[in-house]
């Protein structure tokens, strides 16, 4: 039964993957547009880099989103933990607690974690729907960064807190970091290709696996010259990208996150084959509230401040994403890849929209009208 379960995943983790890469090509679409109805700006490398900057939240909630919402759950207070968390490690670095940065990034990140796990107890093993924990959770989380801050805009005066978000790492170390990444593209391409002779499946195809590995080098080397042509790669973003790389390991490569895909695919099939399904959610949910506080760091950071409004509705931006990538709301399907490319149109929307100063009010109609389509498209195909 449990293979059943895994080749039924990978078959939805395929389908999923070739979304993602249709969406691929709607992206460069929305971007030639942009960079044609902006004369010219919207493709420019400063630009680039400011695009990247403002994806990287909700590319590193969409990563933990994409988790919980493979295994056929959702999270509804994504945007209020994330000001919680915020809101803890700006208090702890004011001058009336003054406990430095480790212990900030150590609370912030415990306190959204607490509540995941929380969160994936309550609906674990109290049998209590994801979408009212999570809505409760939205309302009440809320309430609580509200009461810590007095309703009040947090300060964070620390320059190295802020340098966090708003920092750039040299361009040397941005190539550096770029070489390590091909030298370890191009050594998983030769692992692939030697496991194919290993197991059986026909003589090692070398150069097949090195050629499937040229668009991923080229998108590196471009995407590194696009940041360092501007001031460098953003810190924000190259933590999405290894929070990004570690997502796409742990749902592809490990049994967790095999076990995730058997979850959404069929629940009982998989309890019945022995997969704890409990603890899974639990995890999943504990991984979630660890995404969060990371993301929560580097959104206060960025801002420079705490607010008790801070968040507000990123947890749609997140689910929006996912469902943008491929993902399916019923569960079992979605790739990370997907989820940080939902992101990035998201963000590209977003960005081409404000550069052609479009209203505020026809700015959400759009990605609303995005969002229903998506889902929509999600629903037929699921159909046919």
């Amino acid at each position: 039964m449990s293979e059943t379960i895994a080749e039924k995943s990978g078959f939805k983790i395929e389908t999923s993957s070739l979304r993602a890469y249709t969406m691929l090509g709607a992206m460069i679409l929305i971007w030639l547009f942009f960079h044609w109805q902006t004369g010219g700006i919207f493709l420019s490398y400063r630009n680039l880099s400011n695009l990247m900057l403002q994806m990287s939240v909700t590319g590193i909630l969409a990563v933990g989103m994409l988790m919980v919402i493979v295994a056929v759950q959702i999270d509804l207070s994504v945007g209020s933990v994330l000001g919680l968390a915020g809101g803890v490690a700006a208090l702890l670095l004011t001058n009336e607690y003054g406990y430095g940065l480790f212990p900030a990034f150590l609370a912030a990140i415990a306190v959204s974690v607490v509540i995941g796990i929380f969160h994936g107890f309550l609906t674990a093993y109290l049998n209590i729907p994801a979408f009212i924990v999570t809505l409760g959770g939205l309302l009440a989380w809320r309430g609580a960064i509200k009461g810590i801050t007095q309703s009040e805009t947090i300060p964070v005066a620390d320059s190295t807190f802020k340098l966090i978000g708003q920092g750039n790492i040299t361009p040397a170390s941005g190539w550096i970091l770029a070489a390590v990444g091909i030298v370890v593209l191009l050594f998983m391409a030769y692992r692939r290709a030697q496991a194919q002779k290993t197991y059986g499946l026909g003589d090692a195809n070398l150069g097949a696996e090195m050629l499937k590995a040229v668009l991923p080098v080229g998108a590196i080397i471009l995407f590194t010259f696009a940041m360092n042509s501007s001031n460098g790669v953003p810190i924000p973003v190259l933590v999405f990208l290894v929070v990004a790389l570690i997502g796409t390991f742990i749902t592809n490569s490990t049994t967790f996150g095999r076990y995730l895909y058997a979850i959404g695919g069929n629940a009982d099939a998989a309890r019945l084959s022995g997969i704890n399904t409990r603890v899974n959610i639990l995890k999943v949910y504990a991984v979630l509230g660890f995404l969060i506080g990371i993301a929560a760091i580097i959104f206060t950071a960025r801002q420079g401040s705490a607010a008790p409004d801070a968040g507000v509705l990123k947890e749609l931006d997140a689910i929006a994403a996912c469902v943008i990538g491929g993902a399916s709301l019923m569960g079992g399907r979605g790739t990370i890849f997907g989820a940080c490319l939902g992101a990035l149109i998201m963000a590209s929307l977003d960005n081409g929209m404000s550069l052609l100063n479009v209203r505020d009010f026809m700015q959400e109609l759009t990605k609303g009208a995005i969002l229903v389509a998506a889902v929509g498209l999600d629903m037929i195909g699921k159909k046919s």
